[in-house]
């Protein structure tokens, strides 16, 4: 087995190269896998990050989706819906997450038989500790680029995410 490579500018390399020897267009290869790399990398940081706030990835993921809701609550259903997991595990995660102090649950007053979750003042305090946290890894990783050129790798971004929305629909 080949040696693997050591900086993720190396792994970059090779595997674009893989791909454009395999026909791949390599203008494409060099965006996708860039994508693919720099999520990569971020992944594994946000998983160390979330061990040392005591969270999983799943518990993050209800905590995200309720603050991207803002003062709109969810129900259980919509969480399991925005997390990709069933209803049956949302339960089981809502429940160690109230336990903890990081929900609050309620009955909807216009539908008595659906329960609401929204976050408590802690779970908005560890939403707020962990954005800023990665904001700090984030900022250095574009460090070396100016705002002009996040402005412009911002913009060219939303286009490809635009696009998505175009080829899914």
């Amino acid at each position: 087995m080949p040696p693997r490579p050591r900086t993720a500018q190396e792994q970059h390399r090779k595997a674009v190269a893989a791909y454009v020897a395999a026909g791949g267009e390599e203008s494409v290869q060099r965006v996708i896998t860039g994508i693919y790399g720099v999520t990569k990398k971020l992944d594994q940081w946000y998983v160390r990050q979330l061990a040392d706030l005591d969270l999983t990835q799943g518990e993050w993921a209800v905590v995200a989706a309720l603050a991207k809701a803002g003062e709109t609550c969810l129900t259980p259903s919509q969480l399991a819906d925005l997390t990709s997991v069933a209803p049956s595990s949302m339960t089981h995660r809502l429940d160690k997450m109230a336990q903890r102090g990081l929900i609050e649950r309620r009955p909807d007053e216009a539908n008595r038989t659906r329960t609401l979750i929204s976050l408590t003042p802690e779970g908005w305090d560890l939403f707020s500790e962990a954005i800023r946290e990665s904001n700090v890894v984030e900022s250095d990783i574009l460090r070396g680029l100016s705002g002009d050129e996040r402005a412009e790798l911002a913009g060219l971004l939303e286009r490809v995410i635009e696009q998505l929305d175009r080829v899914e629909a």
